[in-house]
């Protein structure tokens, strides 16, 4: 797809830095280089030492490492141009300013240069997801979730599945096309088996999928207890830092209180909660509401009771207590060893485990954290196949399933219906990738794109 404009961005952060990297993509690239040198371009993907000047006002602005990537050899398959600068504002502010100031250049929005390279075969809408992962990664999980994905492993997978069913599909309307040719009997019923092989792996990718979510968005670990059993002490032992009010009074904390970890390279996201208890206040009331629905949406739970309660295990705890979540008793540092509380006195109730701690004395806190590491890693360490990483390839992978599901009630009884159903699920697969219908959907995957990517 050929642009008629030319876009430019600040490709690198924001702020001061050593170095900060312009670049510009489209028909007028390579022009607008020659205008802020006054030389003829270097040779392809060759950084040499130039002088920039403001062609307006003839202003020296920088010395600067520059390189041209004639299209379509080129990350968006057009022309592109980096200018590496040195990262002061002043010189970030006067280079763009002058590059605006020139004909058929503006500035580039949100996710433009992806999007080009989308547009000009370069990368497909899988791939262009994966950098974005990349661009946002914050953990070394992400990171290898983000290459695999922007090496094409998803890609590979979709449309793998694409070109079978495509094959498939074919086999079936020449059934349909040619009756009266000498074509094998029963051609629906030959390719039936192959075509729900295909939906059972597909259903199977949808069920494995919220290991690629989790790495994307990340573990959620809520905290859940009554006022007082060390909630917010225990979250800012975990967190090594102060990000919880701790106090002896009861129903400190009203709401909730998030903060992002990276445990065993993982990403996890710690919730403390207010304490649950019947309530007349209004605010607590709110508070509490929003701690049981964080405790239901959570992929672990932490429930905490006192060790000098036990054995009364709150009546309002026993419900949260199933196997995602690990009970704590906390604050035994009160108690005597022989007194510690123990999950096995929840009688009919099975947890994950137990752990005894005081967050006060640090006492149990290493060993709390090597078997939340060890749940982490267990679930979200990546496997040898490819993991579904967003919620819209998951939505049409369904749409596929839910047309193959049709075909295998219409096959052998309606050949036209059978056919469409495997061409609308075809459709579905394709639509992940970009190969078709996706034009609705491209504002949508790149508007999360930082701008100069």
């Amino acid at each position: 797809m050929i642009h008629a404009d030319t876009i430019f961005a600040l490709s690198s952060g924001h702020g001061t830095s050593g170095v900060a990297v312009i670049r510009l993509s489209g028909p007028a690239a390579v022009t607008a280089l020659t205008s802020l040198t006054g030389r003829k371009a270097p040779s392809a993907r060759q950084a040499v030492l130039r002088v920039l000047v403001d062609p307006k006002t003839s202003e020296r602005l920088d010395q600067a490492l520059v390189i041209a990537f004639p299209g379509p050899a080129s990350f968006t398959g057009e022309d592109v141009v980096e200018l590496h600068l040195h990262g002061g504002r002043a010189v970030v502010e006067g280079v763009l300013s002058a590059l605006g100031d020139m004909a058929d250049l503006r500035a580039a929005e949100a996710g433009e240069f992806s999007r080009r390279a989308f547009e000009n075969g370069k990368l497909d809408l899988t791939e262009a997801e994966g950098l974005n992962d990349l661009i946002h990664a914050q953990t070394a999980a992400q990171r290898g979730q983000a290459l695999r994905q922007m090496d094409g492993e998803l890609r590979s997978l979709y449309d793998g599945w694409r070109s079978l069913l495509l094959a498939h599909l074919a086999h079936l309307e020449a059934d349909i096309d040619f009756p009266d040719e000498d074509l094998p009997e029963g051609i629906s019923g030959k390719v039936k088996p192959n075509i729900l092989s295909i939906q059972s792996e597909i259903s199977q990718h949808i069920d494995s999928g919220k290991r690629g979510r989790l790495l994307r968005d990340g573990f959620r670990i809520v905290i859940l207890g009554e006022p007082n059993t060390g909630k917010s002490t225990l979250m800012n032992a975990i967190a090594r830092a102060d990000v919880a009010i701790v106090s002896e009074e009861a129903g400190t904390t009203r709401d909730t209180i998030e903060v992002q970890l990276d445990l065993g390279g993982f990403p996890v996201r710690l919730i403390d909660t207010a304490g649950v208890r019947a309530s007349d206040g209004i605010i607590e009331q709110e508070g509490i509401r929003r701690a049981l629905v964080r405790a239901k949406d959570a992929d672990l739970r932490l429930v905490l009771v006192r060790a000098d309660h036990w054995p009364t295990v709150p009546e309002a705890m026993h419900q949260w207590i199933d196997g995602n979540t690990l009970v704590i008793a906390t604050q035994n540092d009160r108690v005597k060893e022989d007194q510690l509380f123990h999950v096995e006195h929840l009688q009919g109730v099975k947890a994950k485990g137990t752990v005894t701690l005081s967050a006060k004395t640090g006492a149990g806190l290493s060993e709390l954290m090597s078997a939340l590491e060890g749940i982490v890693a267990e679930q979200m360490s990546l496997r040898e196949a490819p993991t579904l990483t967003r919620l819209r390839h998951q939505q049409a992978l369904e749409v596929a399933v839910e047309h193959l599901k049709r075909f295998q009630h219409n096959a052998g009884q309606d050949a036209v219906l059978a056919a469409e159903d495997v061409r609308m699920a075809v459709r579905a697969v394709g639509s992940i990738t970009g190969r078709v219908g996706v034009e609705d959907m491209l504002d949508v995957v790149f508007s999360d794109f930082c701008i100069g990517k």
